[in-house]
């Protein structure tokens, strides 16, 4: 699913998610196909790694950059129910990505 082995850095993070946001929020109809790169997707998710289930999750993702696409979401949306603005914008651009790569499968 992720075709990077290094994560983005906390900066290089910050203003994808900045851009992404930015260029989806300009257009009226977004495509899919619009979102973060796979190292910022791994960056993301290594920010909510954690004790609990949905972090272990995201740690095995950003660890191994491979997990089910479904349990990924969900995990997202654990993590957005108690995250700041900031975290909040950062994971939907994580779910974003999940919902863009899912997007190139099935149109493979």
């Amino acid at each position: 699913m992720c075709r990077a082995t290094v994560p983005a850095t906390e900066s290089q993070v910050v203003a994808s998610v900045q851009e992404t946001l930015d260029r989806r929020g300009s257009m009226a109809h977004a495509p899919v196909s619009l979102a973060v790169p796979d190292a910022v997707a791994l960056g993301i998710a290594g920010f909510f790694v954690s004790s609990t289930d949905s972090g272990r999750l995201l740690e095995r993702f950003f660890r191994g950059g491979d997990v089910d696409s479904a349990a990924l979401l969900e995990a997202v949306a654990f993590e957005q129910g108690y995250a700041s603005a900031e975290q909040h914008s950062a994971l939907h651009c994580l779910a974003g990505w999940v919902r863009a790569r899912v997007h190139d499968r099935d149109a493979a």
